[in-house]
């Protein structure tokens, strides 16, 4: 399993069973993503704990008592089906209300950030 696969469905699986925090192997595509997720709004926090040699971050989830507004995340690109999109045909998630997230020449970066910048790459996931 790759790591975008694995931290979305540890966010999936932890928000299923209200769990407040999630704990995810370091990785500088975890680490990016859950950047995007921290400005956007859909976690709280991030934090990165070490046990012994190996390091994990720990995401600390926002939580509110209608499970509509909850974070969904959907893994779009997978290792065996890459998805690549120029910048005026990224999708719009819920019309514009959820975002996506693309691995692109200049960074991973949000659909918003890719318009702006006018440049596309492959969309890693969709979150709302």
């Amino acid at each position: 399993m790759d790591t975008i696969t694995n931290l979305t469905t540890s966010i999936k699986n932890a928000y299923i069973v209200n769990k407040r925090t999630v704990r995810v192997p370091a990785t500088r595509i975890n680490e990016k993503l859950g950047k995007i997720l921290l400005n956007e709004g859909f976690i709280n926090n991030i934090r990165e704990h070490k046990e012994g040699k190996k390091s994990f971050l720990i995401f600390t989830f926002k939580y509110r008592k209608k499970k509509e507004t909850r974070i969904t995340l959907k893994r779009i690109s997978k290792p065996g089906q890459r998805i690549y999109s120029n910048f005026r045909k990224i999708p719009k998630v819920l019309n514009g209300i959820g975002i996506v997230i693309l691995s692109t020449s200049q960074g991973i970066m949000t659909d918003h950030e890719a318009r702006q910048k006018k440049i596309g790459g492959e969309i890693l996931c969709y979150a709302w």
